[in-house]
């Protein structure tokens, strides 16, 4: 057991899906189709580069690693404790059937349950809900959260309809609120973000994560999302910190241009002379908002000297893209930066993730 000062904690691990085994917990047409012929699959491919593009990872990133791995890999690099999410199933939000989105959220949610979660304590994990059908993810959330024992739930930040401070995903919110759970928005299908024709994978994988959490971000702030539900802790996942300071620039300014009627009285509201950065590190304070980040983040110093180190939590992306020695060179950067205070590497590493998905302590 690692000692306080020693933890850490991966905030955005990410399993490899046994599609196989996921099908045999869905209802039998899913079961005696999967297999009959190719086309046959329960998730939506990512994106037009994902599928059909060349281009070389890190060694042994990507693997086909199961629990064994996984526990392998906290040991290795020394990490508490993880918190997965999907793979396959960032592609989530362009299911299209309702009824095929309310079976596989359910089928994959028992799979990571029955092959992580009971396998080791140190597995935490996040659910997929059908927003699809707002009442069903509901339900799914609600379950999720008391019978299975998972953090939150996952929201993909592209391909679902309608932004994520819609009413439509209102109830998913209240419902949350209610459970005080943690909603994981995470990008990974970078499709209709206006880079669908750009061949090199690079600055599609650099853009894509940041532009999805960007008007995920936006229609969660503007729409007074975290006024509404205040137990409700948002983590934008795997887009690195500078996104967040494009925002509070560009928010700050573009609504002291451009003055928003607000005839149904559904955004949000500013307290006087408040600005809209003032407003998200306001929220950064009161613990809904956070963010997820690598060890190398060149601008992570000025991002906690913007708006303190309380919402960046430490992510290794493991096994996508990385390796056990990346993460331990990344860690090994977080804990030398010389422009980082104790305190903010602690929160960062591990008290962070603590708050956000509301583990218990840790440590000696």
């Amino acid at each position: 057991m690692a000692t306080s000062h020693q933890l850490v904690i991966d905030g955005d691990g990410h399993i490899v899906e046994d599609m196989r085994a996921i099908v045999d917990l869905m209802p039998r047409p899913y079961r005696d189709k999967y297999g009959t012929h190719t086309f046959f699959d329960p998730f939506p491919p990512l994106d037009h580069l994902h599928s059909a593009n060349l281009h070389d990872f890190p060694p042994e990133a990507f693997g086909n690693v199961g629990p064994d791995g996984w526990t392998d890999f906290l040991k290795d690099v020394g990490i508490e404790a993880a918190v997965l999410y999907t793979t396959r199933g960032l592609s989530f939000g362009k299911v299209v059937s309702r009824d095929w989105a309310i079976d596989l959220a359910r089928a994959y949610n028992d799979w990571l349950h029955q092959t992580y979660l009971k396998k080791n304590p140190r597995f935490k994990g996040m659910a997929l809900i059908p927003i699809q059908e707002p009442d069903a993810a509901v339900e799914e959330l609600k379950r999720a959260v008391k019978e299975l024992g998972m953090c939150g739930a996952m929201l993909p930040s592209t391909g679902f309809q309608s932004h994520l401070g819609h009413k439509r995903y209102w109830p998913i919110y209240e419902e949350a609120n209610r459970l005080g759970c943690a909603i994981g928005i995470h990008g990974g299908a970078h499709e209709n973000l206006g880079l669908d024709d750009m061949s090199p994978y690079a600055p599609v994988h650099a853009l894509g994560h940041p532009f999805g959490q960007m008007i995920s971000f936006a229609g969660i702030i503007f729409n007074g999302i975290c006024d509404r539900f205040p137990n409700v802790r948002f983590g934008f996942m795997e887009g690195g910190v500078a996104w967040l300071l494009i925002c509070l620039e560009r928010f700050d300014r573009s609504y002291e241009t451009h003055v928003q009627h607000d005839l149904r009285g559904e955004f949000f509201k500013l307290q006087k002379g408040e600005k809209v950065s003032d407003y998200i590190t306001r929220h950064i304070k009161a613990g809904r908002i956070f963010v997820g980040c690598e060890g190398d983040e060149p601008d992570i110093a000025h991002a906690i000297k913007r708006v303190g180190n309380e919402p960046f939590v430490y992510s290794s992306d493991f096994p996508h893209e990385v390796n056990n020695e990346f993460c331990k060179k990344e860690i090994r950067e977080m804990r030398e930066n010389p422009e980082l205070t104790e305190a903010d590497k602690a929160a960062v590493l591990y008290r962070n993730a603590q708050r956000f998905y509301k583990l218990g302590p840790m440590g000696a």
